[in-house]
């Protein structure tokens, strides 16, 4: 069988998926069509599924060890999680990522007319880093990653977008899973995109003491993280350079810092989005004032961009904002994208967003 190997992965692979007597038999080949054949070995096992969070695809026994399965699990990055006899396992030959706040299994199918846009031949390319900051919200030290364009020059000032990931995952996320920076080296090169330094950071806020609060990112990214930077690297520091956007849970740290701090930003990104809390819980949102100041908002945000698939699972929240919109001239991008609430359509947010900002 031919093998291709996704180059953003968490392991290294030794690619010889169908060479026997080398556990060869377990794999998986991306079909013409779309679909997928996957191999693996179960000894014993009575069920094998794919389970598409509630999208159960069967596999076929082959013999007393082999399970196969020739599955349609739609196009773009797709998590799945395999079940044998109802019990989720990790499969080490095919690729793992990170979602869901564990490791997962996924694919990457190609997307038509999307093939080419984290191309890795024939461009330049920038550079993604790994940088620890101290915290005076959390009391430790906490983890960005930084990418630089390719024609990066330190003596140069450059505008600066911070990034947000999803609940359940991490800083990682967009750089390996939504192929941020190869999308930003290709609209660079293409002169769609102004050159910027992209900085992704962990939003899943931890304290010293057992616990969690992703509203505390909000205090981090203004108290720590953007001193950090500003005085890490040579960025312009007043608001007409500096964007923030981020995914579902990234989205609405993102709309509560923006919103509540504009006079800090002037380009903001909703993907998968939320400008109010996608559950009901009763609490005041004091960001969402900005909205009834239409003067102030407008004059404020020089792009305010919304994005979400049409299949996602949050889409009531996302008209439910829509509903709150209604009436109110505000300078607002709308965009709806093919998909669920998956990277497929992060990747086509930040592919429709990267070349709106910081546009002289």
């Amino acid at each position: 069988m031919k093998k291709q190997w996704p180059l953003d992965t968490a392991l290294s692979f030794d690619p010889y998926f169908g060479e026997p007597n080398r556990d060869g038999d377990q794999g998986y080949e991306l079909l013409p069509d779309g679909k997928v054949l996957i191999h693996i070995k179960a000894p014993n096992a009575k069920e094998v599924v794919i389970d598409q969070f509630g999208t159960i695809h069967k596999f076929e026994k082959i013999n007393d060890e082999i399970w196969e399965i020739t599955a349609d699990l739609g196009r773009g990055f797709k998590y799945f999680f395999i079940k044998i006899d109802g019990n989720e396992v990790i499969n080490p030959y095919l690729p793992i990522g990170y979602g869901c706040c564990r490791p997962m299994n996924f694919l990457d199918i190609p997307v038509e007319g999307e093939e080419d846009w984290d191309t890795l031949e024939g461009i330049p390319h920038g550079g993604v880093t790994r940088r620890y900051f101290p915290s005076s919200v959390t009391g430790k030290l906490e983890i960005c990653m930084v990418y630089t364009p390719a024609n990066y020059d330190p003596a140069k000032k450059y505008p600066v977008l911070y990034l947000q990931h999803g609940y359940g995952e991490n800083e990682t996320g967009w750089v390996y899973q939504g192929h941020a920076a190869r999308i930003a080296d290709k609209l660079i090169y293409e002169g769609k995109m102004t050159e910027m330094i992209i900085v992704m950071a962990c939003g899943m806020t931890q304290f010293k003491e057992p616990q969690m609060r992703f509203h505390a990112f909000c205090e981090v990214i203004l108290n720590d993280l953007i001193p950090y930077i500003e005085s890490t690297y040579n960025v312009f520091t007043d608001k007409w350079h500096r964007a923030m956007a981020g995914l579902s849970m990234g989205s609405y740290q993102t709309s509560m810092v923006t919103m509540s701090n504009p006079d800090l930003f002037s380009y903001v990104g909703v993907f998968s989005g939320f400008m109010s809390f996608p559950r009901p819980d009763g609490q005041k949102e004091p960001h969402l004032a900005l909205l009834d100041d239409t003067e102030k908002f407008n004059s404020s945000f020089k792009v305010f961009y919304r994005a979400m698939g049409t299949e996602d699972n949050y889409f009531d929240s996302f008209a439910k904002d829509d509903k709150m919109l209604e009436g109110k001239p505000l300078n607002i991008t709308r965009e709806t994208f093919p998909g669920g609430h998956d990277w497929s359509v992060w990747r086509r947010c930040i592919h429709s967003f990267f070349p709106r900002i910081f546009k002289d």
